[in-house]
């Protein structure tokens, strides 16, 4: 089978296609044909290995991934694909089921592989049927910033709170972020750059504030809760007085703040979002997995707005 191979740490051009042995499935296992996986910010991330090994979060992450080159050749942690076969012992999945999901299982066992033409995984992986109403390209758009929105917006208790700001609502985990705050019935105020400011207003954001041009040091607002949905690796003047304007009570979350989880009962409720019409999949570009190398560079420009797809 065709997959793309990380040989060492570095550039996107460390990514190079190749033919490999196609998987089989063990016994409570799937073997997944994929039709669509993403790169995410998580992958360059990895693929890039830009972390220092004595810092303790880059020792950390050689100790999980590999320290001169990953333990998983293939990279990739999101997909959308159909059930070709099963392991005798599977019992939630059967042969043509069509899927979506994430490979990720917890923060210290890290699957990967989703980067070729087949997968195989754990039944109890983060696997759902994909939403029907979804290709199979919108559906691998879904798990990576939905998931992540979910996660953080449920551990700043979204269901309590009334005006939410999303700092980073054009990525891949703000654009879900602003959808999923809706539908729990938060006044939405969204944070991007000039050129997405009407895209951000027509995710249903009530409000949109432009971070290149706009000071919000004033407090002329509060907001229950604050997401940074970029991290630590962005920031700008009005990022750092984000913490000023939270009402009493309030919350300030950031992505990077643990390690998130993702029970599959999170993926089944994003599918029936999506289903009904309440969550739409964001895709900026969709490459073919030839063009692996140029997905990555432009993943790596961090401009991306919503999600970068790989049809396989």
């Amino acid at each position: 089978m065709k997959a793309i191979v990380c040989t060492k740490y570095g550039p996107p051009e460390v990514l190079q296609l190749k033919e490999v042995e196609k998987p089989v499935p063990g016994k409570k296992e799937l073997c997944i044909k994929m039709f669509a996986t993403a790169v995410t910010a998580s992958d360059c991330i990895v693929r890039g290995f830009k972390l220092s090994l004595w810092s303790p979060v880059g020792f950390m992450m050689g100790l999980v991934l590999g320290f001169k080159k990953p333990r998983n050749s293939i990279l990739g942690m999101v997909f959308a694909g159909e059930v070709e076969s099963t392991g005798k012992n599977v019992k939630l999945f059967k042969k043509g089921d069509r899927v979506y999901g994430w490979t990720v299982m917890s923060s210290v066992k890290i699957q990967f592989g989703t980067y070729a033409e087949y997968k195989c995984l754990p039944e109890n992986c983060t696997i759902a049927l994909k939403p029907s109403n979804a290709s199979y390209e919108e559906a691998a758009a879904i798990p990576y910033g939905g998931l992540m929105a979910l996660h953080y917006l449920k551990k700043g208790n979204i269901g309590s709170r009334q005006k939410v700001l999303i700092y980073g609502a054009s990525g891949s985990i703000g654009t879900s972020a602003v959808q999923l705050a809706k539908y729990y019935g938060a006044e939405v105020t969204g944070v991007c750059s000039t050129k997405n400011l009407e895209f951000v207003k027509s995710l249903g954001a009530d409000a949109v504030i432009d971070y290149t041009r706009e000071d919000i040091s004033n407090k002329e607002k509060l907001y229950d809760l604050i997401l940074d949905a970029v991290g630590k690796n962005k920031s700008s003047k009005l990022k750092l007085q984000c913490k000023d304007i939270l009402a009493p009570g309030g919350k300030y979350i950031s992505v990077d703040d643990g390690s998130p989880k993702a029970p599959v009962e999170n993926l089944i409720l994003l599918r029936e979002l999506v289903e009904a019409g309440q969550l739409k999949p964001v895709i900026d570009r969709c490459y073919p997995l030839e063009q692996m190398v140029e997905a990555h560079r432009y993943v790596d420009k961090g401009h991306k707005k919503g999600n970068v797809v790989i049809s396989i």
